[in-house]
């Protein structure tokens, strides 16, 4: 069985800083969003963009540690990037529920609204801690002890062997965000298809945001979808194949993908639907 390492690609610490940077940037406008429109259903995703963030430094003090990795920052990379977008998922489900409640269309979602929610997010909840106890394998595979942190190149193939049987794990739980997000797009097309054929009263107001608003959970939702299948596939693959040989794919199905998430609830924020559920102007 081929020796498990941290990293089969160098660390780019100017990629990594990039991101950090435009995370920054993407993320301290929607905390003055947040602060402004008192938005609470969106301190999930908030979370999640911090924790994306705190993700690609842990790539930038890994490439300073180059040959000599530590498992620390690889640690913190790897959950936090890994958990993260289940955080913004949360945040989407909801506001879903918000529009439905928005255009009066709940006869028209194939799930009832009040289990809509519910249903979305305690799988987002899975999704978040799933992936979780499966790294938490993988990391103790390759640290006994968490306590002794040593340097460490290339782990044995014994402790290998506990390395795939967490990957194995983790390959299991990413299936979760994958098919709930298949099925929340299902529910929302279904709902978009409906209210288009029958349009309520409230849907057909010139004032209602409601079309952009559910394009705005479209296209985040395929990115995270997308994102969640490449990660499924990655860790397929396995530590020594060719998708972690090449941080590039890593960069762009995870890093680009979630700041293209990030960026689109900057644009199109749901504190107007909110504002708009409460009688008053955005």
């Amino acid at each position: 069985m081929p020796s498990f390492e941290l990293y089969r690609y160098l660390p780019s610490t100017a990629a990594a800083v990039i991101f950090v940077l435009l995370f920054l940037l993407t993320k301290s406008f929607q905390f003055y969003q947040f602060f402004r429109t008192r938005t609470c259903y969106f301190i999930p995703f908030l979370v999640g963009g911090f924790l994306e963030r705190i993700g690609d430094i842990g790539r930038v003090i890994a490439n300073q540690q180059t040959p000599n990795y530590t498992l620390a920052p690889y640690v913190v990379q790897a959950l936090l990037l890994l958990v993260a977008p289940s955080l913004f998922a949360v945040s989407i489900n909801m506001e879903l529920g918000r529009i439905i409640l928005l255009i009066d269309g709940g006869k028209y979602s194939p799930i009832k609204r009040k289990w809509l929610t519910k249903l979305f997010v305690m799988g987002d909840v899975l999704s978040f801690v799933l992936p979780s106890g499966g790294e938490y394998k993988v990391i103790r595979a390759v640290a006994p002890s968490l306590k002794n942190i040593a340097r460490i190149g290339v782990i044995s193939s014994m402790t290998s062997n506990g390395f795939v049987m967490g990957e194995r794990v983790i390959v299991v739980e990413l299936f979760v965000p994958v098919a709930l997000f298949g099925l929340f797009i299902v529910v929302a097309l279904v709902l978009h298809y409906r209210v288009h054929l029958f349009p309520t009263r409230q849907s057909r107001s010139s004032a209602s945001p409601s079309k952009r608003h559910l394009y705005a959970i479209y296209a985040p939702s395929l990115l995270i979808m997308f994102r969640s299948i490449f990660r499924v596939v990655e860790y397929i693959e396995g530590n020594d194949r060719y998708i972690l040989r090449h941080g590039v794919f890593l960069y762009l199905f995870d890093g680009v993908f979630m700041l293209g998430v990030m960026v689109l609830f900057n644009i199109i924020h749901p504190s107007e639907v909110k504002a708009l559920l409460r009688g008053g102007k955005v």
